[in-house]
């Protein structure tokens, strides 16, 4: 079975995002790391002969693209906060997760917010809010459904005639 970046998109996103964000914990760039990253895969999507390794590949694509990130990062002087704000506002309609994050239930954006923006373990993050440990784990989870039904319904991506990757950004699409 040959595998197509819509596929791997669909497959691996959120899984991909989360996994950026524990290492990155910078939601602008997690989501300049994921949108280069699939770029990328689609780039070289010719290369993965074998479709029981596209998990593998995929991250292992992302791990470049974070480690990228990493050493341009320590190269860079720090931009004023006037230009950061301004880039902010451009993520925000290029990709709509922080609002959908922002959206969330309180008691799993709690969760989100302590374990994957602030960097608590699970089980900190447990005796902060006074509930188990398995409690958590549940609510990040739900959280996740949501996030990937959201992102899904709201950021479609496609290969075009060109076999390029385009993406129908419906960041109006207001979720509960």
């Amino acid at each position: 079975m040959k595998m197509d970046t819509t596929t791997l998109w669909e497959k691996f996103n959120t899984q991909l995002y989360f996994f950026i964000l524990k290492k990155v914990k910078e939601r602008d760039a997690v989501n300049e790391i994921l949108q280069n990253s699939f770029l990328k895969i689609h780039q070289n999507i010719d290369t993965l002969k074998d479709a029981s390794k596209a998990k593998a590949w995929t991250y292992q694509i992302v791990r470049n693209e974070i480690s990228n990130y990493f050493n341009i990062e320590a190269k860079t002087i720090k931009k004023s906060t006037l230009e950061i704000s301004t880039t902010a506002e451009a993520y925000e309609e290029l990709c709509c997760y922080d609002r959908f994050v922002s959206n969330l239930p309180k008691e799993y954006n709690e969760v989100i917010e302590l374990v994957y923006f602030e960097g608590k373990k699970q089980a900190e993050a447990a005796k902060l809010i006074g509930i188990s440990l398995a409690n958590v784990k549940a609510r990040i989870r739900r959280a996740k459904t949501i996030l990937t039904k959201n992102f899904n319904e709201c950021c479609k991506f496609e290969i075009n005639e060109e076999g390029k990757l385009t993406g129908e950004n419906n960041c109006t699409y207001h979720h509960n």
